[in-house]
């Protein structure tokens, strides 16, 4: 199976875990009352499905992103030195206003 692959599905089980105990601290500290509103309506095993799935989504994209973005090619480059970018300020005027 090709390493991204891997990644992903990794970083999937990661976020539907972190949506998992999110969700549930959400309704065991009840914040902004929200372990009351589920608790008391028909449709709160649904809302808490919605949480999760969705909570997932969003922790799985963030765990993949962080990922991709830290992963490096060990590899050297090709001169077999370390480029370096100097940066240097350039002092811009502003343009004189007339009264």
């Amino acid at each position: 199976m090709p390493r991204l692959i891997r990644i992903y599905i990794a970083s999937v089980l990661w976020g539907i875990c972190l949506a998992a105990v999110f969700t549930g601290l959400l309704i065991a500290l009840d914040v902004a009352g929200l372990r009351h509103l589920l608790m008391q309506n028909s449709a709160g095993h649904l809302a808490i499905v919605m949480l999760v799935v969705f909570n997932s989504i969003v922790f799985s994209s963030v765990q993949f992103g962080f990922r991709i973005m830290t992963m490096h090619d060990k590899t050297p480059p090709p001169s077999g030195k370390r480029s370096h970018t100097i940066l240097t300020p350039k002092l811009i005027l502003a343009p004189e206003t007339r009264r």
